[in-house]
C-alpha cells in the first residue's frame, strides 16, 4: 500500500493583541494554508492572540505555558528540537527576535521566516531610547540569521532599510491576505443599527484602534466641520485609551448626537459595506487592512497619505482621496467630495484583488519556500 506524502509542518509564532491587523491576517492564512493539506502548528502565549472560534481542520494550537514571549524562549528551543517543522512563520520584532535566537540555540534545521507589518522609525519615534536601540540593531544584526524577511508595503521594506542598515534586497513584499474571494460579489445585510437603514442620512465609517496611531481625533474634526454643511453621522469601531477623548470632542463640537462608538465588533463587513465611506485617518500604517476590506465591498474610501500602504493601495489617489496627516480642513473637503461623488463600486473592487485570502497564501507559501 502507497501511503499519502506527509506535507510539511508549518509553525506560526506571533503573539497579538486579539483585535489587530496581524490577527486577522492570521485568521485568514492558517485556515487557507491548512485547506491546501499543509499541517499546521499555532504556537500560543497566554493573554494573546491569535483566537479561533473553531480550529480548522489539520491545525494544532501548542500552549508554551508563558505568558511573556521573551520567557517562552526555552520553550520554543524544545518545541523546535522535539516537532522539527520545516518552516516557522513569526510576526512583530519581538516574536521574530526570540525565535531567531530560539533556532539559533537548538541547532533545528527549519526555515525561519519573519514579517513586519509596521513603518518602523515612525512606531519607534516615541518609543524610550533603550527600546528604539535594541530593535534597531537586532533587525540589523538578527534578521540576516532568518531564511526570509517578509513586510507588508514597499513603505516598509524600504523604511525598514533605510532605519536599521538591512541590506533592501533582503526583504520582500508579500501581499497579505485581507479578503476572501466571496466578499466581492457578496450581498451583505446592513448591521442591526437605525443609522445603516434605508434612507437614513450617510454614516462615515472608522475602523481601528481608538488610540493616537490612528488620529481619529482629526476624523471627529473634520466630521464637524462637514456635519455644518451637509447632514451625515460618524460610527467609530474599535476599542482603545482614546475612547473618552473622542467623546469628549464630540461633545466641545457639539456632534456628539450624531457621533457613536459602539466598541470592537468582530465582523465588520455589514458596517462597512452600507458605510457612506470609510475614512483612514492614522499618522502612520503597515498596510491599511480596513480600506481593502471598504474597497472590496465597493465602499469608498479616504485616507491619508501616511508612512506606508494607503498610497501604494489607492494608487497615489486613483482609488481614493489622500489628504495630509492631521489635515482637519483637507480631510472635511475629502470626505464631502467622495459623498458627493463617489467611484462606482466595481472600480473600488478592482484595488482590493490584490489582497484576496488565496492568491496571497500563494505568495505565502512561495515566500515560506513550499510548493503545492
Amino acid at each position: 500500500m502507497i501511503m499519502p506524502e506527509t506535507k510539511p509542518l508549518i509553525a506560526v509564532f506571533v503573539a497579538t493583541s486579539g483585535h489587530s491587523g496581524v490577527d486577522r491576517l492570521i485568521g485568514h492564512l492558517v485556515p487557507a494554508i491548512a485547506r491546501r493539506g499543509f499541517p499546521v502548528d499555532i504556537l500560543k502565549i497566554h493573554g494573546h492572540g491569535p483566537h479561533f472560534e473553531e480550529m480548522p481542520s489539520g491545525v494544532r494550537l501548542i500552549d508554551l505555558n508563558t505568558k511573556h514571549v521573551y520567557s517562552s524562549f526555552s520553550a520554543l528551543v524544545n518545541y523546535m528540537n522535539q516537532h522539527q517543522p520545516t518552516v516557522m512563520l513569526t510576526d512583530k520584532d519581538r516574536v521574530n527576535r526570540t525565535a531567531l535566537l530560539a533556532r539559533r540555540w537548538s541547532r533545528a534545521p527549519l526555515q525561519m521566516v519573519v514579517s513586519s507589518g509596521t513603518t518602523i522609525s515612525i512606531d519607534l519615534a516615541n518609543r524610550g531610547l533603550f527600546e528604539r536601540w535594541l530593535q534597531k540593531y537586532s533587525m540589523r544584526y538578527l534578521y540576516p540569521w532568518a531564511d526570509n524577511i517578509i513586510v507588508t508595503s514597499t513603505g516598509v521594506a524600504d523604511d525598514m532599510a533605510a532605519y536599521t542598515g538591512l541590506a533592501r534586497k533582503r526583504i520582500n513584499v508579500i501581499p497579505c491576505p485581507v479578503v476572501p474571494s466571496n466578499l466581492f460579489n457578496k450581498q451583505i445585510p446592513p448591521p442591526a443599527h437605525p443609522w445603516f437603514q434605508t434612507d437614513e442620512p450617510p454614516v462615515i465609517l472608522g475602523v481601528g484602534e481608538l488610540g493616537p496611531r490612528k488620529d481619529f481625533a482629526t476624523l471627529v474634526r473634520a466630521f464637524a466641520k462637514l456635519r455644518k454643511k451637509r447632514a451625515c453621522r460618524l460610527v467609530i469601531i474599535g476599542k482603545g485609551k482614546d475612547r473618552d477623548r473622542l467623546i469628549a470632542t464630540a461633545q466641545q463640537l457639539g456632534v456628539e448626537k450624531d457621533v457613536e462608538l459602539p466598541g470592537f465588533v468582530p465582523n465588520p463587513y455589514p458596517y462597512m459595506a452600507h458605510a457612506g465611506l470609510l475614512a483612514l485617518t492614522s499618522r502612520w500604517e503597515g498596510l491599511g487592512f480596513v480600506l481593502i476590506e471598504a474597497l472590496a465591498v465597493g465602499t469608498p474610501v479616504v485616507s491619508t497619505a501616511c508612512p506606508s500602504g494607503p498610497s501604494e493601495i489607492l494608487e497615489d489617489g486613483r482609488y481614493g482621496h489622500l489628504v495630509p496627516i492631521g489635515d482637519v480642513d483637507a480631510l472635511a473637503h475629502a470626505l464631502h467630495a467622495t459623498l458627493m461623488d463617489p467611484l462606482p463600486a466595481d472600480i473600488l473592487r478592482k484595488a482590493a484583488r490584490p489582497y484576496e485570502i488565496e492568491n496571497s497564501t500563494t505568495a505565502y507559501l512561495a515566500a515560506m519556500g513550499l510548493e503545492l
